[in-house]
């Protein structure tokens, strides 16, 4: 088992299909869940899964709503986005990593994150802190 971080193929199909809806009047809404060292997700991870996502105090199945934080813009030829900062309060979890997905109908994915190694929270915060909106590091990019 192993994830692998990446862009899911299946939403770069949506995109193009204009099926995927960033902006912040869309009734669209995305989500990220948390998994652990046992998942197998990568690229072609087409939906979220509730197959060794985490469990214990303070998560629930599905994982947090995110908020966009950068609506889609633009710098030169590289389109990109951001969502605001997540947390899971109290929690007590450990997790290598997460899946960006759209809520509702099939769930379809959007990104997967590596953690690049467990990450614990004991009765504290689990919090994902994504990285600056612009060109080169956007958590969302297309180049």
């Amino acid at each position: 088992m192993a994830i692998t971080q990446a862009m899911c193929t299946s939403f770069k199909v949506a995109l193009l299909d204009g099926e995927m809806d960033f902006s912040s009047n869309t009734a669209q809404s995305y989500k990220i869940a948390l998994y652990t060292s046992s998942a197998s997700l990568d690229a072609a991870t087409a939906a979220y899964t509730t197959s060794n996502e985490v469990s214990g105090t303070g998560y629930s199945a599905g994982g947090n709503t995110l908020s966009i934080s950068t609506n889609p813009t633009s710098t030169g030829t590289t389109a990109f986005l951001s969502f605001a900062t997540t947390t899971w309060t109290t929690a007590t979890i450990t997790a290598r990593g997460a899946l960006i997905y759209q809520a509702g109908g099939s769930t379809p994915a959007v990104a997967v994150l590596d953690f690049g190694g467990d990450k614990t929270s004991t009765a504290g915060d689990f919090q994902i802190t994504f990285p600056t909106a612009d060109a080169t590091n956007a958590i969302i990019r297309v180049v």
